[in-house]
């Protein structure tokens, strides 16, 4: 792993994959944007760039999401959000479920590939309904 803070992961975001460098900084301002949230930050060049958002009064895990950037190709990255499986409805079946794949619990996770503004839209709702969720 290597000492980097998202807004230095972002500067040095090369041009070559700009659709998910928008897609990303749109559910990062989402995130933001929801109060009582504070996110870590976990970069894996050559693997991953992980922002791990947690509401404060969440005190069962250690995030409600994670909005992984997939660095296996730098020039061509994609975005898998992943949120656990008691936190989400996936009503149009768009995420994969992933058995035991999440921390230990069941989630789901939404590979995004192509870079569809209704995609967006799926995923920023999800984003709020974990957010909710995750201190019931």
């Amino acid at each position: 792993m290597t000492e980097m803070t998202v807004d230095e992961f972002i500067a040095g975001w090369q041009e070559s994959s700009l659709e998910a460098k928008q897609y990303f900084l749109s559910l990062q301002e989402t995130v933001a944007g929801l109060s009582d949230v504070q996110c870590s930050f976990t970069a894996r060049p050559g693997v991953s760039f992980s922002l791990r958002p947690k509401r404060a009064q969440q005190s069962n895990r250690g995030f409600f999401a994670i909005i992984d950037i997939i660095d296996d190709e730098p020039d061509d990255r994609w975005l898998s959000v992943c949120f656990y499986a008691d936190l989400i409805t996936d009503p149009e079946e768009k995420g994969s479920l992933i058995p035991g794949g999440l921390a230990e619990g069941d989630g789901y996770c939404f590979d995004v590939f192509s870079f569809e503004k209704e995609d967006l839209q799926y995923i920023v709702d999800r984003l709020t309904e974990a957010w909710k969720n995750c201190v019931k």
